[in-house]
């Protein structure tokens, strides 16, 4: 698989020529709205097995090899070189695919209403070959331990279809906010946690979810041991059912590290207790903050690398956003909120806004700024082929579990390519 960067006065046809793919081929791997009109610096997935180089000045077989991890003896025998030759700048090299690794993919979803709407319906169901985990947000916890249960719709049987385990998210969400009150009743409450715990174990064997995921957030510092104390009972009772435990764990960068929303996590605790965790590796950038990347690659490596120095990587999973935002400038705190955009989404609006994305290689991440009708500035960072590319990197780098995605129903099809030509999806 290829990612191709859109310079300017290039067009399809002339993408696909220099590939030898069909153009169709290429609009419809990056289901593109108007395959006439091409963003500058836009990034292409061009479904190929393995990928293309192009030789630079003062490339070798030997720089080359080395920087795609082939063997040099490989790379110049399928490309019919000797290895000694001098290589033409500008020759086309032929690399070929590096072998997948295995990998669990997550991804959540999050119906709103009454029922799961058919176009999540069918995000799930395009999605589904590629996961590991199907997780329907969420089952909340109400105060006597009861739990109010998502609309799940066909989500069962999609799951069962493909093969998908179904997690079973728990959360102390009250009136749509996360509820640190609800957090601390569940956490200290004896009859509350049993009820719970029985309700669970319940709704688990009647709907088929497998594994049992806590995702308490914006809990009380003072109740950080009383979560772990809770999260052993719970692990004792959900294991004794044959069921995976996981838990969702906020960013950190330290163990010292304070805060509402990370005081009470306990990343060591969690990795000896639970199955795996899901770090929530993402919204840096957010809809109430300033604009900046939602997933910035160095944040990110931070938090993982800390993560391992108190779990073993094969318990943790990268989360990672399917999303952008769009913030109106200047940022004023307090002021307008950031629109959530898809990948898609966003390519669009450059197009329509004549705004060439740009790309800051620190971050990882694209970017593009434009001005609305109105005369306000604008300014969008979101996720493209290269920016998931570099986690996917990270991910096998450091040797993870997986990748768990927040959330379906924002359209990336190039992330789903990337991670096909990447992994070799583990299915339970």
């Amino acid at each position: 698989m290829q990612i191709h960067v859109v310079q300017p006065g290039q067009t399809l046809y002339g993408i696909a020529n220099a590939y030898g793919v069909p153009m169709d081929d290429i609009a419809e791997a990056n289901q593109l709205s108007d395959p006439g009109r091409l963003v500058v610096q836009q990034a292409l997935v061009i479904p190929i097995i393995g990928s293309y180089y192009w030789v630079q000045s003062g490339d070798s077989l030997y720089s080359i090899a080395r920087r795609y991890g082939v063997n040099v003896n490989t790379l110049a025998d399928i490309n019919a070189l000797s290895l000694n030759q001098p290589l033409k700048v500008g020759l086309r090299l032929y690399i070929p695919p590096a072998p997948r690794r295995s990998a669990e993919i997550n991804a959540y979803l999050e119906p709103r209403g009454e029922a799961v709407s058919p176009s999540l319906s069918n995000a799930a169901k395009e999605a589904a070959p590629d996961l590991t985990y199907l997780a329907p947000f969420s089952f909340e916890v109400q105060r006597d331990g009861s739990l109010q249960a998502p609309p799940l719709g066909e989500l069962p049987t999609i799951a069962a279809e493909n093969r998908v385990t179904l997690m079973m998210v728990l959360t102390n969400l009250e009136n749509g906010q996360f509820s640190s009150e609800l957090g601390s009743l569940i956490v200290n409450d004896q009859a509350v946690q049993n009820r719970m715990l029985d309700h669970i174990i319940r709704v688990a064997k009647e709907l088929n979810f497998r594994d049992i995921h806590f995702d308490f957030e914006f809990l009380k510092p003072a109740d950080r041991e009383a979560y772990n104390v809770f999260l052993r009972k719970a692990a004792e009772r959900i294991h004794k059912e044959g069921f995976l435990l996981s838990t969702a764990l906020a960013p950190k960068t330290s163990a010292a590290q304070t805060g509402a929303w990370y005081t009470a996590h306990d990343y060591k605790m969690h990795g000896e207790v639970a199955d795996f965790v899901i770090l929530m590796t993402y919204e840096w950038g957010y809809s109430g903050g300033p604009p900046m990347p939602v997933s910035p690659i160095g944040p990110v490596r931070q938090v993982l690398e800390y993560a391992l120095s108190e779990m073993p990587a094969t318990k943790i999973m990268m989360g990672q956003n399917l999303y952008g935002y769009d913030w109106t400038l200047p940022y004023v705190p307090g002021g307008p909120y950031a629109k959530a955009l898809s990948p898609q989404a966003a390519i669009d609006l450059a197009r329509e806004e004549q705004a060439a994305i740009q790309y800051d290689y620190k971050d990882q991440a694209p970017y593009f700024e434009y001005t609305d009708d109105s005369g306000k500035r604008h300014k969008v960072w979101f996720e493209d082929a290269r920016s998931i590319q570099a986690k996917f990197d990270l991910v096998k780098e450091l040797g993870l579990r997986g990748i768990s995605y927040w959330k379906l129903g924002l359209p990336f099809p190039q992330n789903w390519l990337l991670l096909q030509d990447n992994f070799e999806v583990v299915k339970r």
